[in-house]
């Protein structure tokens, strides 16, 4: 068996297949994380992608029902180095390879990651084709040549829930119960891929929680009466889910918001502002971010391709967050309103926790306001 993976600049790398068999294209990233890999895999965010781990060796402890990101994996495909067949960890319930199987996920190894990387650090991220089924060259450069690119693509509406539903778990602890913490206010979530350990968190600083699509509308949203909204994580190009901007348009000067990742980029377009492509985005557990109000570095959980250009929306808001990698915007709050929002992932799920202060920070601002 091999397995074969081209990108569209015709660099071709071939290996072994693990997990589904079959054809797939999509946007070939890497990721630095270094565990994770299975909330990773089910970061919805990752629709359309196929993600390269720099980490060399996966799967070494195996999957579980516990640590899934969304009810099932949504990325295109997964590249690593070496996969191991033989996970041991007390937690797991199946390997690597089996769960990737049931959920049609075709996965490459034996090819040279670190190769693979630097293609896309020093020239961007690219589409590209992973296949067991057709090795040739010719014909898989024109097939991932012919795919659309990411961006114009609406990812949102294929990740976010089809109706309204309440979220009533706490954080999970292996040695303890789950807390079901009572809520002491609303929140209503804007779903366009969101994570799971997102509302976990927001049980745990307080909220009663009720999740919507993204498609929903504003006046549903306030019909829920909540005492914040939540805008979520998700997929692709921001500039592709208009309704979504504009709903959240409509909800501004009428409750606090707090928005993650998509959900900061969302904010930035519906206060006027612009957002633009990264060459490699930030996908990783070890990305540095300063917070401008302390001088504090937190180490940070990313996954964007996205970011907000911060000139076009700094007549409305204060930066308060910059990456220190590359100083893109990572935060920034309304200078009227009661809104804030962040580019990385204080939930993290996997990596560290130093931001997870904002959810109790949205706590404060809904009783506050």
């Amino acid at each position: 068996m091999k397995a074969t993976l081209v990108l569209a600049d015709g660099t071709i790398f071939r290996g072994k297949p693990f997990g589904a068999q079959g054809e797939m294209v999509g946007e070939v990233v890497f990721n630095t994380a270094i565990t994770g890999y299975q909330e990773i895999l089910t970061d919805p965010s990752y629709r359309g992608q196929i993600v390269t781990m720099t980490y060399p060796h996966i799967g070494n402890v195996g999957v579980n029902f516990e640590d899934n990101e969304a009810v099932q994996p949504y990325l295109a495909g997964f590249i690593v180095k070496e996969y191991c067949p033989h996970p041991s960890n007390w937690r797991k319930n199946s390997d690597l390879e089996d769960f990737l199987r049931k959920y049609g996920i075709i996965g490459i190894q034996e090819i040279d990651t670190r190769k693979l990387t630097r293609n896309l650090r020093e020239t961007g991220a690219k589409k590209g084709i992973i296949s067991t089924e057709d090795h040739d060259h010719q014909s898989l450069l024109k097939k991932v040549r012919q795919y659309p690119d990411i961006e114009g693509l609406d990812l949102v509406s294929e990740v976010t829930c089809k109706d309204p539903y309440d979220w009533e778990e706490g954080s999970w602890n292996w040695n303890a119960e789950t807390l079901r913490p009572e809520g002491r206010f609303k929140v209503a979530v804007y779903d366009s891929g969101v994570k799971q350990n997102i509302l976990r968190l927001l049980v745990d600083a307080g909220a009663k929680v009720r999740v919507f699509p993204a498609h929903a509308s504003s006046e549903d949203v306030l019909a829920y009466n909540p005492d914040g909204v939540f805008l979520s994580n998700g997929p692709g190009d921001p500039e592709t889910v208009s309704y979504l901007i504009e709903n959240v348009r409509r909800l501004i000067g009428k409750k606090p918001i707090f928005g993650i990742c998509l959900g900061h980029q969302i904010l930035g377009l519906a206060l006027g502002g612009k957002t633009y492509k990264l060459t490699f985005g930030h996908h990783g557990a070890n990305h540095p971010v300063r917070r401008i109000e302390t001088g504090h570095v937190e180490i940070t959980s990313q996954n964007h391709n996205f970011a907000v250009d911060p000139e076009s929306v700094r007549a409305e808001c204060e930066i308060t967050h910059v990456n220190l990698n590359d100083q893109t915007v990572e935060g920034m709050v309304h200078r009227k309103h009661p809104i804030f929002s962040i580019q990385y992932h204080p939930e993290a799920s996997p990596g560290p926790h130093d931001s997870r202060y904002l959810f109790d920070r949205f706590r404060k601002l809904i009783e506050e306001s």
